[in-house]
This record gives C-alpha cells, sequence and structure tokens, in this order.
C-alpha cells in the first residue's frame, strides 16, 4: 500500500524530471491551417445541411397542451433555429434583432424582437428542446461508451475581463498566499479560491466533458460560483444520459475523492494536489496507487485531456469568449447552446 510520502515524492520528480521527459518525447504536432480550413469549414457546410432534419426530429418528441391567452407567433421549431443561429452569429440580441433578423423577417414572414429572442434562452420548451437535439447528435454518433476528458472555464460577462488572464492573475496570487503560508507554517490557500474568486460575477464558469474518439461533448454544466459547481451539474447531466464512461481525465482542480468517486465505474487519470494525501476511497486509492507505480502510462493516458483545451479554443475562436445573458438560467441555455453547435462541426466523419 502506498503512503502520503510517496504521492509527494513522485509529484516532485514529474516536475523535476519525468514532465520533461514525457514532452520532449512527445512534441506538439504543428497544424496544417490550408487543411484545417479547408475541413473546417466542411463541417459547418455538413452542420447546416443536418441542422433542419435534427431540429424537426427534436421537436416531435414534444407534446405541448394548448393553452388561453395569445397564440406565439413562431412555432417550437423556428424558435429553437433562431436561438441557435443568434448563438452562432454572436451578436447582442438588440443588434441581432436589428439586423439579421430583417433576413428571417423576409423568409419567414415573422416580425420578432429582440425581447422575443432574450426569452427563447429561458423557454421550458425550446430548452427541452435542445435536450433531445443533444441526445440525438450523440446517438447520430454512436456514443454509447467513452473515453473521455473534462475540463472547465470561464466565460466572460463582461466586454472589459477576459478570463484566461484573469485566472491566470488569480493562480499567481494564491501561489504566492501558498508559498508565504509555507513559511509561516500555515495550511496553504486551495485553487478553489483562485477559481471562485473575490468577482464572482465577472464569469460564468463552465465544465463540459468530451468524447476523445468523436470530440463530441457528452455532458455540460454551468455556474456562477465555481467550476467545482458547474462540474457537479454536468455530473447530473450525465447520470440522464444513455452514455457509459469507460475512462474520464480531469484537470488537476478536479483531483479529489470525491470528483474521482461520481464518475462512477470509470476509470479517472487525474494529476494529484501538492497536499493530496491517499486518505479517501478505494478508488481514490487505486487512482493514486496507479499514478505513482505506474507513471509513464498514467500520463500518457492523463495528456490526452488536451483535446479538451483544444475544444474550448475552438469554441471561443468560433462563438466568442463572452456571454451576454445574465440571468443564471439563460447563461445556462447559451453554454449550452455553444456545446450543440460544436457537437454540429464534429458531427460529420471527417
Amino acid at each position: 500500500m502506498i503512503k502520503d510520502e510517496d504521492i509527494q515524492s513522485k509529484l516532485k520528480e514529474i516536475d523535476e524530471h519525468i514532465r520533461k521527459e514525457y514532452i520532449e518525447g512527445h512534441p506538439k504536432k504543428e497544424r496544417d491551417w490550408r487543411t484545417y480550413e479547408q475541413r473546417f469549414s466542411l463541417r459547418i457546410k455538413e452542420a447546416m445541411k443536418a441542422l433542419d432534419p435534427l431540429v424537426q426530429e427534436a421537436v416531435s418528441a414534444i407534446r405541448v397542451e394548448p393553452q388561453t391567452g395569445r397564440p406565439d407567433s413562431l412555432t417550437l421549431e423556428q424558435k429553437v433555429k433562431l436561438l441557435l443561429i443568434k448563438q452562432l452569429v454572436g451578436e447582442s440580441n438588440r443588434m441581432y434583432a436589428n439586423n439579421m433578423l430583417d433576413v428571417f423577417s423576409m423568409v419567414s414572414g415573422i416580425d420578432v424582437s429582440y425581447k422575443t429572442i432574450e426569452r427563447l434562452y429561458s423557454d421550458e420548451e425550446v430548452v427541452m428542446a435542445l435536450h433531445n437535439l443533444h441526445v440525438l447528435l450523440l446517438k447520430k454518433r454512436g456514443v454509447e461508451r467513452s473515453d473521455a476528458s473534462g475540463d472547465g472555464t470561464g466565460y466572460s460577462l463582461t466586454i472589459s475581463k477576459h478570463y484566461e488572464s484573469v485566472a491566470k492573475e488569480l493562480k499567481e496570487k494564491v501561489k504566492e498566499q501558498q508559498d508565504s503560508a509555507a513559511t509561516a507554517q500555515q495550511q496553504p490557500a486551495s485553487t478553489a479560491d483562485a477559481k471562485d474568486g473575490p468577482k464572482k460575477r465577472a464569469f460564468a464558469y463552465v465544465f463540459r466533458l468530451l468524447d476523445l474518439s468523436t470530440k463530441m461533448y457528452i455532458a455540460c454544466g454551468s455556474s456562477m460560483k465555481s467550476e467545482k459547481e458547474a462540474f457537479d451539474r454536468a455530473m447530473k447531466m450525465l447520470s440522464m444520459l444513455d452514455v457509459t464512461l469507460d475512462t474520464a481525465r480531469l484537470d488537476r482542480y478536479y483531483s479529489s475523492s470525491a470528483c474521482v468517486d461520481s464518475l462512477g465505474g470509470a476509470k479517472v487519470f487525474v494529476i494529484p494536489k501538492s497536499n493530496a494525501t491517499v486518505k479517501g476511497s478505494w478508488k481514490w486509492k487505486e487512482t493514486m496507487k496507479e499514478f505513482v507505480t505506474n507513471t509513464i502510462r498514467y500520463l500518457e493516458q492523463y495528456y490526452r485531456r488536451e483535446s479538451s483545451e483544444s475544444g474550448f479554443a475552438a469554441d471561443k475562436k468560433m462563438l466568442g469568449w463572452g456571454i451576454a445573458q445574465r440571468r443564471e438560467d439563460r447563461i445556462d441555455c447559451a453554454q449550452f447552446c455553444t456545446g450543440l453547435w460544436h457537437n454540429l462541426f464534429n458531427l460529420a466523419t471527417l
């Protein structure tokens, strides 16, 4: 049985030797941008081609009881398409309504305002249809069992703050606090403090679980509080899907017995935190044993999680790094639409 000291020793060894050897043995491949752009263009065409029949199928499964009052000017299918297109265009709701919707009105004969679009983010029928669309996309790609990777990120709620730069500043601040605490022999601050930070309303936190084979998002969650809460909501969504995880790779932020256990029977690869111990569930103990005794092979599996980072980068490049919504339920819907476009772009096997 391994001891706490074995984990600390292995972490030190990784920092000094193994990480360098691993990186040198696995050089980063240069991207062929011409081929990448051609394939990306083809993915967009395939996604737009598949959108209509998929939305129709997702909506057809919903039965809504007729209500009294003024009938909706838009059908559920139109609402879903309108919301997804708005998310793809990426403009503010008012700008979208005043400009891009002129085209929509010419085609459909329906005139809608920016307030109508904003309400779509909290429309229960639309949310149900989006969930159905997500399930359909996974079925189309045959995602039933998965070797997955999970990671969290943040979307700015203001135009003046970028998550990556602010998160880096907060992590550096926490590292300084940890160094000071170590000198004073005090308990170091946790990474969670850096993630949550004092300005909680500056960012919406998002966690997404990605299938490594198809690059499709399996489950996602958002939170205004922390990446950990976003992770918990993603796990709740995963429990409602007919997808079995075989393996999962998580960022060090999720390196805890509770997070590892929440992934059920999946084998988990995660780098322990600097103050990690073997205290925890048997699954955590087995994970730490694998980390200590079979490190190189363990790292080869763990570093496959770079696909999650690549996925976030592609999403933000295509759909933006900010969220225009302010209500939490609408923020959750907006980030879910981003995940749906990601899956639509990866629907075709190219």
